[in-house]
């Protein structure tokens, strides 16, 4: 299961389906060195998105 306090960059490497939903929202986080450092829960505040939506998304993708 995916979380808000996961790396972005552990959910890509551990779920690849979730690039899409990153994607979706124009977060380039797959490029983004960032990436490795910042939680899922900074960066959908950063990008003033809501990280439950996220979440429900990107647990969607990953079929957890």
């Amino acid at each position: 299961m995916i979380t808000k306090e996961m790396i972005i960059g552990d959910i890509i490497r551990q779920y690849p389906a979730t690039v899409d939903v990153f994607a979706r929202y124009k977060l380039e986080c797959f490029e983004c060195q960032i990436a490795d450092l910042e939680t899922l829960e900074h960066g959908a505040k950063f990008h003033k998105l809501s990280i439950e939506q996220l979440l429900l998304e990107l647990n969607a993708a990953a079929k957890v």
